[in-house]
């Protein structure tokens, strides 16, 4: 800057370089005000003082443009009289507004050699014969944003056009206002954003701490001391992670390490003095520098503890309720299931001891023995089956049953348990079909189990269909080498408040859809038998399609990473 001026200097008239150890001595002055702190007001006075006593003569002044307002105010007049800055303290600018309204409202530099003669001065030429000027020429002040900060106006006590050397010395102390100007703004903004910090931390009802990149603690609140109910000297000086509780500390450090830029929120348990324990709710911000790094930590820390320990109160009374609700729900299953039970084992017990008496007694037609004996040996079967269930049950409970595991081919098995069920689903009017699957694809599992798993979806999708319904077995390939077997229905599906209660042992849900109920054992066998061989079983039913779609998905030979050891019991938790 100076440089500039030194080569406008020699361009006009003037002392030119005969001025520059002046002018550098005036704005050392300055910058050294700038630098100590000191308020505008004694800074602009020095800058307008200066450049009077480079310039002889004349009277200087620097008027503040208020940005809401659009007016101008005082800023520093250290030569001209009290009733002449009163009379234009507040002033509108606009594009007949003396030098200095003008010169704002423009933003560009406005001359008056002839204060008498111009128009800009009609309504201000009462203040300028208080004043005894009558020439004058103001330059717009700009920010560094480009924005009009004020004006800087030179007066004469004659008519005067100013020379190229003045203008130019002129237009560094304008410069030089507008550095003193931009200073005052940004420091000021700095002390009211450091005010609104320190009341914002210091009067915090939540207790907040500044801490350093190393964790140590800089500066801590009152309402922290009251929580952790400690004195800040026993608190600044101490990092922070030691007033943590020790089992907290490693997901502090961790969450914090692990992503730095972002906003921290931690659940963390301290003790205070007295050594009782508190829970709180800690959120950790970055407070960044001029350059964008963070620079500390400011962490703020909400007192969680009652509202943790009703939280627990609550969960552990909801808990208990369920439980009991649980056990009341399972023990009236079991009632039922025993009721339902009784009743499955005498209906066919009847069976056989009725047609047992009918044959002893000798008087049955050689077509009624023969019906007696199949209907004896359908009975027969069914308890065999139900003493099966039941044992699968207790061996699945107990981890006690024994599968084998083995490539299963899926064709033979899927066309196996068509032929078992065709002639039920010819009774039933349901249309029953194979897809049998190309290749003959294989699954690991054991055969015998796998094939009552089928019988037992394809059984459930025959009884529960419509007259003229469909059920189709077939295959389809899964996630990884696995494979599923699919057995998908028509009918009238799962209502949803059925759904969550499939696979719960002893519950009747045939009762609740209408039809003649079972044991309430065959979801639940069949969802254990397909875990203990590795496999899942899904079913699916409410969606955009009508019926039920029931998956039992299986690994393959080739799926080795997901394939049962051979012999695996069957898991406890179905």
């Amino acid at each position: 800057m100076l440089r500039e001026f030194d080569r406008s200097a020699s361009l006009g008239e003037g002392p030119g370089t005969e001025a520059m150890p002046q002018l550098l001595v005036h704005h050392a002055q300055v910058l050294e005000m700038m630098a100590e702190g000191a308020p505008l007001r004694p800074v602009l006075d020095a800058v307008t003082g200066a450049l009077e006593d480079l310039l002889p003569g004349t009277k200087c002044s620097v008027l503040l443009l208020d940005e809401r307002s659009g007016r101008l105010h005082h800023g520093a007049a250290p030569s001209m009289p009290q009733k002449y800055i009163e009379m234009i303290d507040g002033m509108d600018t606009g594009p007949c507004a003396g030098s200095c309204g003008t010169a704002a409202y423009t933003a560009v530099p406005v001359v008056v050699p002839d204060i008498q003669r111009s128009a800009l001065w009609d309504d201000f030429r009462p203040a300028a014969a208080i004043a005894g000027v009558r020439a004058c020429w103001s330059t717009p002040i700009p920010g560094k944003d480009g924005q009009v900060l004020g004006t800087f106006a030179v007066y004469y006590d004659t008519p005067h056009t100013p020379t190229e050397y003045e203008r130019h010395l002129v237009e560094r102390f304008t410069h030089l206002a507008a550095v003193a100007i931009d200073h005052d703004r940004l420091f000021g903004s700095l002390a009211q954003s450091e005010e609104r910090f320190r009341r914002a931390f210091d009067d915090n009802a939540a207790g907040m701490a500044l801490l350093g990149l190393d964790g140590r603690v800089l500066r801590v609140n009152r309402a922290l001391c009251a929580l952790l109910r400690r004195e800040a000297s026993d608190l600044v000086g101490r990092y922070f992670q030691d007033l943590v509780e020790a089992e907290d500390r490693a997901s502090l450090l961790h969450g914090v390490a692990a992503e730095p830029d972002d906003r921290h929120r931690f659940e963390l348990r301290f003790r205070r003095l007295d050594d009782e324990p508190i829970v709180t709710s800690t959120t950790y911000s970055g407070v960044r520098d001029a350059y964008g790094n963070i620079a500390s930590w400011c962490v703020n820390l909400v007192d969680e503890t009652d509202r943790k320990a009703a939280e627990e109160e609550r969960r552990a009374r909801a808990e208990a309720e369920i439980a009991q609700r649980h056990a009341e729900e399972n023990s009236r299953t079991k009632s039922q299931f025993m009721t339902a039970l009784g009743h499955e084992i005498r209906t066919p017990l009847h069976a056989v001891v009725g047609f047992g008496e009918m044959l002893r007694s000798g008087n049955l037609t050689p077509e009624r023995s023969a019906e007696a004996l199949e209907r004896m040996s359908s009975a027969a079967r069914h308890l065999v089956d139900l003493v099966d269930d039941l044992s699968d049950v207790a061996a699945i409970e107990a981890r006690a049953l024994r599968l084998q595991a083995e490539p299963v081919p899926v064709g033979p098995l899927l066309a196996d348990v068509h032929g078992l069920l065709a002639t039920a689903a010819d009774e039933a009017s349901v249309t029953f079909d194979a897809e049998l699957p190309e290749g003959a694809p294989a699954v690991i599992g054991d055969e015998r189990r796998l094939r009552q798993v089928l019988l037992n979806l394809a059984t459930n999708a025959i009884k529960y269909n419509h007259p003229g319904g469909r059920v189709v077995l077939s295959t389809a390939r899964a996630d990884g080498d696995r494979l599923s077997l699919v057995v998908t229905d028509d009918g009238p599906g799962i209502p949803r408040h059925l759904q969550h209660r499939l696979f719960v042992p002893f519950d009747r849900l045939g009762a609740e859809r209408g039809k003649n109920p079972g044991s309430g054992l065959g979801l639940h066998v069949t969802k254990g038998l397909v875990d203990g061989m590795g496999g899942e079983l899904a079913i699916e039913s409410g969606g955009p399609a009508p019926g039920a779609v029931a998956r039992v998905t299986l690994p393959t030979p080739g799926d080795t990473a997901s394939r049962p050891p051979r012999d695996r019991p069957a898991p406890r938790d179905v």
